[in-house]
């Protein structure tokens, strides 16, 4: 069988992008992307390509080549299950909120609903494929709901996660450092695997797909994700003590980073990581390790959350003792909310815990950020339980310009690393600022020097 027709399940931040590639790629593929999400789908069916609602560099030009032409935006969910040959799960896999596992486990209640609607529409073979992070063994349950369908049907399951970078998607899936694909060791699932690597071989060199087991592939995008995390939480526990010592952060991730054995990535020192995956699959290997009772290990890795909460924390209580031990009824601008540049997925920013902190100082907060709705950042700060009426008063604005946004503010945070901030006027910026003015930079971003000669009063993390 050589595969014609795809359906992803959950048109998000891993769906749509990669269906999209892979549409692009496989001209010869039907690739249909369905979401219950009438206003997500909506969004991706815009006749301007520039609005779809995920921002990614190069993402809207290839999502134009292909739309219309194999890649299609629909919320017939049983429709496109009905005619796919291979169906990828691609849904949220939230932490619990409630129950047994509440604040670690991995909420796979999406991922049933997924597994039940294709066992009750499929009439025709399927190889379903997983592709949102999952707990390992879930394959498990995917199966044993399809294997009880009525239909006589018969599933493979394939473990494909994504390891794609937000704000560097398409280049990720378009040149990965690997494809990892999981199945079964039968005949059947070898020719499942088969499959799937044909499609990736379009474009990626089949030396760079590797295949497994099930689990050992659901197991490798926590662990990768894990150790990634741990870098920014182990940087940034060296730049706390940097900053007491005299010691600059930059220059000591320089110095280890050209060690062949550690390498430079992932060790650039700032407030906190934050997006949908780093918290969210620590937290689920967190919780898997305390089912199987290693204590020790569920330690280890929940400390790499606790310093990255602490890293948030520390930098709002540095603007609060730094303006006088009090932000009450100052005006603090943050330069930033996504949790990244380039996009706009602001789930768990950092920004959005410091803004809450330095709300509940009573600081008025004002926000630029180049991609970021002032409704999402509403969302945001509800979620974490902050007063709705502080958004509608003088508690949160939000600019689109950032002359006016940083205007007879107090201090300026930067809180997203967007390349945009190091080109403006910063002469400009002081002259208009409360004085004396200051800079705190979340992420190592700006010039030192120039912005001393100019006048501010400048601290970054780590030095």
């Amino acid at each position: 069988m050589k595969i014609k027709s795809i359906c992803c399940i959950g048109a998000g931040y891993v769906g749509g992008p990669t269906m999209s590639i892979i549409a692009q790629k496989c001209p010869g593929i039907k690739v249909t992307v369905v979401d219950v999400n009438e206003k997500r789908i909506a969004a991706w069916n815009h006749p301007d390509v520039n609005n779809i609602p995920i921002y990614e560099p190069g993402l809207s030009e290839i999502v134009a080549e292909a739309r219309g032409r194999n890649l299609f935006f629909s919320t017939e969910v049983d429709k496109a299950i009905d005619e796919a040959e291979m169906i990828f799960i691609s849904v949220n896999t939230p932490t619990k909120t409630y129950g047994v596992g509440k604040g670690m486990a991995a909420d796979l209640k999406y991922i049933e609903l997924c597994a039940r609607q294709i066992a009750r529409v499929a009439k025709t073979d399927k190889i379903v494929v997983e592709k949102s992070t999952l707990p390992v063994r879930t394959a498990s349950a995917i199966r044993d709901i399809l294997d009880n369908t009525g239909n006589g049907v018969n599933f493979q399951i394939l473990s494909n996660p994504e390891f794609l970078a937000e704000g560097t998607a398409v280049e990720d899936l378009l040149a990965p450092d690997r494809v990892l694909i999981g199945g079964d060791s039968t005949a059947e699932g070898q020719e499942a695997i088969a499959e799937l690597v044909a499609i990736y071989a379009n474009w990626v060199p089949r030396d760079k797909i590797l295949t497994t087991n099930v689990w050992s592939s659901e197991l490798s995008k926590l662990t990768a994700n894990a150790f990634l995390a741990q870098r920014v939480s182990s940087i940034n526990a060296m730049s706390e003590l940097c900053e007491k010592t005299g010691a600059d952060v930059n220059e000591v991730a320089k110095a280890i980073g050209l060690d062949s054995r550690i390498g430079s990535k992932f060790l650039k020192a700032s407030v906190g990581f934050g997006g949908s995956c780093f918290q969210k699959d620590i937290l689920n290997l967190v919780y898997i390790a305390k089912t199987y009772g290693l204590n020790e290990v569920a330690d280890y890795w929940e400390q790499v959350i606790i310093m990255n909460d602490h890293q948030k924390r520390r930098f709002a209580k540095n603007i609060i003792k730094t303006l006088y031990n009090t932000v009450s009824g100052k005006k603090i601008t943050f330069l930033g909310w996504a949790f990244k540049k380039d996009t706009n997925d602001t789930r768990e920013s950092a920004a959005i815990y410091v803004a809450d902190d330095l709300l509940a100082e009573q600081a008025e907060i004002c926000v630029y950020d180049p991609k970021v709705e002032f409704e999402q950042i509403q969302t945001d700060l509800n979620y974490l339980e902050t007063r709705s009426e502080t958004l509608n008063g003088s508690g949160v604005q939000v600019k689109t310009d950032v002359y006016e946004a940083c205007h007879n503010a107090h201090a300026i945070a930067v809180l997203t690393e967007w390349d945009e901030f190091k080109t403006y006027d910063w002469q400009k910026i002081y002259d208009n600022m409360l004085k004396p003015a200051f800079v705190f930079d979340g992420r190592n971003l700006l010039d030192k020097t120039t912005l001393e000669k100019i006048g501010f009063i400048y601290q970054a993390i780590g030095s």
